[in-house]
């Protein structure tokens, strides 16, 4: 039997309990977990320009190799391939740590070129047929090379990124569509644009290959005799 009116609140609803110290822990400890640690920045950024130096490598040099080795034509479509998915697997790895999705791709990469590297200086050790550029002795290029696997490997390994990649994956913050928010600036903007080009291409025109109207301006050549 409820004795005072506080007794009689207590019998029909129930206690609240409020521990607002548990909650602000809490929320500090959700928010510190989703900044992004600087290994895990340092690491992606790491996989995104090898995948970048990769391909500007391979660009630079397809002509050497074409002329040099003359590779048949099954040799040049294995080599492509497997160079354009060491360069995806570079670039998605680096990515996809940033993002927090997870790491074992970016490891498995980073020990596979470790053990890539070790073979190709134990075979340019045995049958010297590769000269290192700007003069460089093989173990010190080679010392460059391994630089980047492993340094991939020690900031992947580290505590706060094993911390990142256990906690998942980033959430996106839903943001308006600036366009629909916008609508009538993004359409005016959009005429004025039609319209600059419209008059450009009505009082520029271009001038013939004769000089006359027509033709581009940079192919009329004038001299003082």
């Amino acid at each position: 039997m409820a004795i005072n009116v506080l007794d009689a609140r207590d019998t029909f609803a129930a206690p609240r309990v409020r521990v607002p110290a548990l909650r602000l822990v809490a929320t500090a400890s959700t928010s510190s977990a989703r900044r992004l640690p600087l290994t895990v920045i340092a690491a992606g950024g790491i996989g995104i320009i090898e995948a970048v130096g990769l391909l500007a490598v391979a660009v630079a040099g397809i002509d050497g190799v074409l002329t040099s080795v003359r590779p048949t034509g099954m040799a040049l479509a294995l080599g492509l391939s497997a160079l354009a998915a060491w360069v995806v697997a570079c670039a998605g790895s680096g990515a996809g740590l940033i993002e927090g999705v997870g790491r074992r791709l970016f490891m498995g990469l980073a020990y596979g070129e470790t053990v890539l590297v070790a073979v190709l200086l134990v075979a340019a050790t045995v049958a010297p047929v590769f000269a290192p550029p700007a003069g460089l002795p093989l173990p010190a290029l080679a010392l460059l090379v391994l630089a980047v696997p492993v340094g991939k490997l020690l900031l992947a390994g580290a505590p706060s990124a094993r911390q990142w990649v256990a906690d998942g994956p980033r959430t996106r913050v839903q943001r308006p569509d600036p366009v629909a928010a916008h609508r009538l600036l993004a359409t005016v903007t959009l005429g004025v644009i039609g319209i600059s080009l419209g008059a450009l291409a009505l009082l520029a025109p271009a001038q013939a290959p004769d000089g006359g109207p027509g033709a581009a301006a940079s192919s009329v050549v004038y001299t003082n005799d």
